[in-house]
């Protein structure tokens, strides 16, 4: 039967996506970084070849190597959960929880490791990686304190940017002080981290 060109449908122009081999570019951009591979060394050759795809897969993708690190590094910080919005006790517990977590996670690390070591090598790579995967989670968190200080439950002079660090250095240094081959968070640190930290915030 012959089909007429108004009844064929239509094919969109170039390669079809493969939701599977960006996967796999991503997994390989992460793997490598999380062996301790400097920005500076990561090539496009080496994920390729970690990814099982040629380099033309991962060209016709992004553009340059900058382009893949921000968007895989990006993967790792998915949006804080829906707060409920009741204290700010519950939603402090909540997002502390997500971050201790993601603190625990090899390949969660390597975006708080570039963004604090990384700057003077590669200053607008970082700048890049701040923007779309560390910017987001301080907005939120900053608007939470916002929101504390408003309704009464925090210090009406309290420092936002140094309760910030306050929140954000904890969670990192009950982390490292983990044993690395066996990090296990304890049952109710969560809740003692934010109230010791409550503790200094809340008004006398």
């Amino acid at each position: 039967m012959t089909t007429t060109d108004e009844t064929q449908t239509a094919r969109p122009a170039g390669r079809p996506r493969s939701a599977r081999a960006e996967k796999a570019i991503i997994d390989a951009t992460l793997d490598l970084i999380g062996e301790s591979t400097s920005l500076g060394e990561l090539s496009i050759e080496a994920i390729a070849a970690r990814a099982g795809v040629g380099k033309t897969t991962i060209y016709r993708r992004w553009s340059n190597k900058e382009d893949l690190v921000v968007d895989a590094l990006a993967t790792l910080k998915a949006p804080l959960p829906r707060l409920a919005g009741r204290s700010l006790r519950e939603d402090l517990i909540a997002c502390v929880e997500v971050f201790l977590h993601e603190a625990c996670d090899a390949r969660s690390r390597c975006v708080m490791n570039i963004a604090m070591n990384e700057f003077e090598r590669h200053p607008r790579l970082v700048k890049r990686i701040r923007q779309a995967a560390i910017e987001p989670r301080r907005a939120a968190l900053t608007a939470l304190l916002q929101r504390g200080i408003a309704t009464g439950e925090l210090r009406a002079d309290l420092d936002v940017p140094v309760a910030l660090a306050a929140l954000i250095g904890t969670v990192v240094w009950y982390v490292r002080g983990l044993d690395p081959d066996h990090q296990v968070i304890q049952e109710g640190v969560v809740e003692q981290v934010v109230d010791h930290l409550l503790g200094g915030l809340t008004p006398r």
